[in-house]
């Protein structure tokens, strides 16, 4: 259990005359419980300090006021250093009073160099820490584990019966949402995750499927992932996707590997490359892996990622696929990936870094983290990227065929509250030879607008007349085209 372990080596951090320990966490209360207990076994006096209350004893029944002038950091430093007895300091919210002070710094730095005569342990407990170099290097850093599936698993049923005793009836949920709930609640504090769940209940006494992507988007705001990574609330299902029928039986073989439903001795998918051309339908392709696995759906943007300044770029990535691992079970969508890693060596090395580092994650990421990078331009991709091994497979998302065209035009027609079956589908996809699934869409766009201008109803021969007027990029950038089409041939497997 994750409470056992953290006790333990929290407790070996103090037993080993560690001078600082330095806990980043949200969760207050549960650090200063664990601190108490060890506190009693290790025999040792346990003192808090805050900005308001000043030092105080804890950990006892018997309630302490606050010691006199200990309320100013300073103050309390002091005091510290004059005490005989060893004890334990926790000092909570305290790094703002280090930053920009010299005096506090030295104090600091006296109490390290001295910890062999008092024998004192400082905890300093934050949700960030931010301390000077001299000081650093002397903080052991100490954080606590995330709860694993059993843990919450019990969560969820006592905060199920606490409802139903207060409610009068059960909670209403099945064995496979409630498996997802606990997946989609991996990364959270124990006390975030109770939160989410305590508001799923409340709400209407029920865990359904609906309330997943809501939990979800709930939790990425928690992890404060805003910037470089973006939420996709509205994911697909591939009932919307046009065509694509190899890429949707690779999706359906590997679901259940993926999310680990069963013991199975074959390697979790790591991932797949979307190649083809502008509008062709793999942005929507990669929002329905997600629809389809039931994820978090997380956007990589490479335009927010860069930065001026050296090392800041690779930092920025390296946070984004760590709160990506945090969001797990998920799929992160590298959208448009050439124009993030390029081969030249114009911006003084840091593509070639950032690639370093992309690498490096995809090749050793066990989390169930599934990669989906679409890709205009293959020929700017570093073809370390590209090989087997990096992703699971490279699929070509060419322009759709016939029987494809006829269900994009049914989806949109169906999507803007047409009936399809008034509509002559086949000689639609005819009329649209060469159309990608962006420009089909657009023709049914632009014939409702048509109809809404001269107050019709909208026909297959409107939708032909759009159809006609329109010069589809297989045409303007037909050389384009053939090139793609023969790098594709031998390289990639036809999504369609």
């Amino acid at each position: 259990m994750s409470g056992v372990s953290d006790r333990r080596d929290l407790e070996l951090l103090i037993k080993s005359r560690n001078p600082i320990v330095g806990i980043e966490s949200h969760e207050e209360n549960r650090v200063l419980k664990l601190l108490v207990d060890i506190a009693r076994d290790l025999n040792k006096p346990m003192f808090t300090w805050d900005i308001v209350d000043g030092l105080k004893r804890s950990g006892l029944l018997d309630e302490f006021d606050a010691l006199a002038e200990t309320s100013k950091p300073e103050e309390m430093l002091r005091h510290i250093l004059a005490a005989h007895r060893p004890s334990i300091y926790v000092l909570c919210d305290f790094h703002p009073y280090v930053e920009d002070s010299p005096a506090i710094t030295r104090l600091l730095k006296e109490f390290i160099l001295n910890q062999s005569e008092h024998g004192h342990t400082l905890v300093l407990v934050s949700h960030q820490l931010k301390l000077p170099e001299e000081i650093k290097r002397f903080v052991s850093r100490f954080e606590l584990e995330l709860p694993g599936k059993d843990q919450l698993n019990r969560m969820i049923r006592r905060e199920a019966t606490i409802w139903a005793q207060r409610n009068g009836k059960k909670v209403r949920t099945d064995s496979r949402t409630l498996e997802r709930l606990i997946n989609n609640l991996h990364g959270l504090t124990l006390s975030d995750a109770t939160r989410l769940v305590r508001n799923v209940i409340t709400d209407d006494g029920a865990i359904t499927e609906d309330e997943i992507p809501a939990i979800n988007k709930a939790k990425f705001e928690l992890l404060n992932m805003d910037g470089v990574l973006s939420f996709e609330y509205e994911t697909s299902k591939f009932a919307e996707v046009g065509g694509l029928n190899n890429l949707k039986r690779w999706l359906q073989q590997r679901e259940v590997v993926f999310h680990r439903r069963v013991e199975i001795e074959l390697d979790p998918p790591k991932g797949l490359m979307l190649v083809g051309v502008q509008g062709g339908g793999k942005s929507l392709a990669a929002k329905a892996v997600a629809g389809m696995w039931s994820v978090p759906l997380l956007r990589l943007d490479f335009g927010t990622l860069y930065n001026k300044y050296h090392g800041e770029t690779e930092r920025n990535l390296r946070e984004a696929l760590k709160m990506a691992e945090l969001m797990a079970p998920c799929v992160l969508w590298f959208d448009e990936i050439e124009k993030g890693l390029s081969t030249q060596d114009h911006d003084g090395g840091t593509s070639q870094r950032v690639l370093g580092t992309l690498l490096t994650w995809m090749a050793e990421n066990d989390k169930p983290v599934f990669v989906v990078s679409t890709a205009n331009d293959i020929s700017r991709l570093p073809p370390e990227l590209i090989r087997k091994g990096r992703l699971d497979e490279i699929f070509f998302v060419d322009l759709p065929d016939s029987s494809a065209r006829e269900e994009i035009f049914a989806i949109h027609l169906t999507k803007r509250k047409q009936n399809k079956d008034n509509f002559n589908l086949s000689m639609l996809a005819k009329e649209s030879e060469g159309f990608t699934g962006s420009e089909i869409e657009q023709a049914v766009v632009s014939a409702l607008y048509h109809c809404y201008g001269q107050d019709t109803v909208l026909s297959t021969e409107i939708i032909i007349d759009e159809i006609r007027n329109t010069r589809p990029l297989s045409v303007v950038m037909a050389e384009k085209l053939t090139a793609l089409r023969q790098w594709a041939q031998e390289r990639t497997v036809l999504a369609n």
